[in-house]
């Protein structure tokens, strides 16, 4: 490249020519990370960050808040998560394990990171071939290890089996992502001895109690996520008024989230017309919405690997029957109660067991339950009030519910009535289910609600309904959320 802009000069090109030559030249060379950099993608990343949002330097706060859990000379490997396959050539689209994400921000497989108390951290990478970066493109190797995402040292991965037993042999315990675990390292002599006796043990509650409070950048990424999703499932909700059908409103929540930059769903979309909203998990998505029914949509959306989730119930045809507003009623209630109990020195546990009273007591008052045994509750909502919310949906899974909330966790509240087509009630309650969830941050003072800016309350969504324009350019009416 000088030697093109001494050239240039010489014959005389001006200086912003050269410049330009310059310029071009670096952008043409740019090293490829084998995922977004500052350099290469500057509508994601800023300078300094490794993921859109996250710094090299909190990776790296991070890499030590977890040593800081971990007991001395103990020696931690996380396996990035593996590729699996829908069919013999055809993968199903790759996620990141959330822990290996957490310490190194790399987006790819192939890799193993292994964390120690006296070497930091150490990334051993895969070794693409010629074959490999034809057909997938290029993939971060050793010097992206260190040069980009701050490992203290790497290694290809094919040199894990001379390096890591000496990492094993030197440590008094040994944790790992037993999620994860590979053959690569599980079948070293080194691991399966320390493993005889008995000093290899399960990363994830360290790593999860690490992630449980999330950092101002995190929560950032969080509120965004939750926006994308609010405002995705309100024009899902506005859709579903000309085209009540489960698998469109699916397709149709999905396109909302990507189109606004979420990388994928977090989940596959709930989306449960009628009798299928009593069914908590329901993924079929494959029938039409009868009028005068319900329709349950428990949808999230990940944005840069943290995600999003949230629920509403509504009638596409625009008005709630008395009895469904009978049952929405309470579960609405018993929602607004359970976050105002939200804030430092709770647990979810606690604002569960608040939940199970007042839906048990308010369900026997409608004359569904006719007992106040918890059996019977629990044939009608047989899931808890609420999870942890991060890197993953479920997020913290070894944490317990009863564990007293700090500021900077986020959990969600999701109370709901799910009635079998066969229970023991009135025919009219037969086959309802209703789910109203909510993303709540446990601040200083008390909560922040993430997904505050979609409509629960029956008039709103009523009206919403019925004042939308579904003419031409419908997609683009200026009817928000944040109206209410």
């Amino acid at each position: 490249m000088q030697y093109l802009q001494r050239k240039l000069i010489s014959n005389g090109s001006s200086l912003k020519l050269v410049n330009q030559v310059g310029t071009f030249l670096t952008s043409s060379i740019l090293l490829d990370a084998g995922q977004p950099t500052p350099s290469t993608h500057p509508q994601l990343l800023k300078e300094g960050e490794i993921t859109p949002g996250i710094t090299c330097d909190e990776y790296i706060s991070r890499r030590k808040r977890l040593l800081e859990f971990l007991p001395a000379q103990s020696v931690a490997i996380v396996a990035a998560a593996p590729v699996k396959m829908m069919t013999d050539v055809v993968p199903y689209t790759f996620r990141q394990d959330a822990d290996y994400l957490y310490i190194t921000g790399c987006q790819q497989p192939g890799g193993v990171a292994v964390l120690g108390h006296d070497f930091g951290l150490c990334m051993f990478m895969p070794e693409p071939s010629p074959h490999d970066i034809t057909w997938q493109g290029q993939v971060a190797g050793v010097d992206v290890a260190t040069g980009f995402f701050k490992a203290n040292q790497s290694f290809p991965i094919s040199q894990l089996h001379k390096v890591l037993p000496n990492m094993i042999k030197s440590c008094s315990k040994l944790y790992h992502n037993v999620k994860t675990a590979i053959p690569t390292y599980t079948e070293l002599e080194a691991f399966q001895k320390a493993a005889y006796n008995g000093r290899v043990d399960d990363l994830s509650l360290y790593t999860h109690e690490a992630r449980l409070v999330k950092s101002s950048a995190e929560l950032n990424l969080m509120r965004e996520s939750a926006a994308i999703g609010c405002q995705a499932l309100l024009q899902t909700m506005l859709h579903s008024k000309v085209s009540p059908y489960e698998s469109i409103l699916s397709a149709k929540v999905e396109y909302e989230c990507r189109i606004r930059g979420a990388q994928r769903m977090a989940f596959n979309p709930v989306v449960g017309g009628g009798p299928n909203g009593s069914v908590i998990h329901y993924s079929r998505n494959d029938q039409k919405v009868k009028d005068g029914d319900l329709v349950l949509m428990d949808i999230g959306s990940e944005l840069h690997g943290y995600v999003s989730d949230l629920t509403r119930t509504w009638p596409p045809c625009g008005s709630f029957s008395d009895v469904h507003k009978e049952l929405y009623d309470l579960i609405l209630e018993t929602n607004k109660e359970c976050i105002e109990l939200c804030k430092p020195g709770t647990s979810i546990q606690r604002v569960h067991n608040y939940s199970v009273d007042k839906l048990s007591r308010g369900l026997k008052e409608i004359g569904i339950l006719k007992d106040n045994r918890l059996h019977s509750y629990h044939q009608l909502n047989p899931t808890s009030i609420g999870h942890y919310l991060g890197m993953d949906v479920h997020d913290c899974s070894k944490i317990g519910y009863d564990r007293t909330l700090k500021p900077g966790v986020v959990i969600t509240i999701e109370p709901g009535v799910y009635i079998p087509t066969n229970f023991d009630c009135a025919q009219r309650y037969r086959g309802i289910g209703i789910r109203i969830e909510d993303e709540v941050l446990i601040t200083e003072s008390g909560y922040e609600v993430l997904t505050g800016s979609l409509p629960k309350e029956i008039n709103h969504i009523e009206t919403l309904l019925n004042n939308h324009n579904y003419g031409v350019g419908a997609e683009t009416s200026n009817i928000s959320a944040s109206g209410f």
